[in-house]
C-alpha cells in the first residue's frame, strides 16, 4: 500500500548508515528477501513487477524495520 516502508540500517564501517525504501503510488508495496547472504527489498506494482531494488550484503545489516501503513480497525460500523 502506498506509504508502506522499510527501513534498513546498514553498517559502514566506522559508522552506520539508513537507507529506506518506500512505496510511492497507490497499489505498489514493499517486499523483503534473505537469499543466499544478500538482503532484498523492493517496491511492487499490483502486478508483481518490480519497480526498483535495493540490495545489502547480509552480515552488514544490523536493522530491518518494516512500518506498514495504519490500514483502520477491522468491524467498523458493525
Amino acid at each position: 500500500m502506498k506509504g508502506d516502508r522499510v527501513e534498513i540500517v546498514v553498517d559502514a564501517g566506522d559508522t552506520t548508515r539508513t537507507y529506506e525504501v518506500v512505496a510511492t503510488r497507490a497499489g505498489r508495496r514493499v517486499e523483503t528477501a534473505v537469499r543466499r547472504g544478500v538482503v532484498e527489498v523492493s517496491e511492487v506494482t499490483r502486478n508483481g513487477s518490480v519497480v526498483r531494488t535495493a540490495r545489502f550484503m547480509a552480515n552488514r545489516v544490523l536493522a530491518l524495520v518494516e512500518q506498514p501503513v495504519p490500514r483502520g480497525e477491522e468491524g467498523e460500523g458493525e
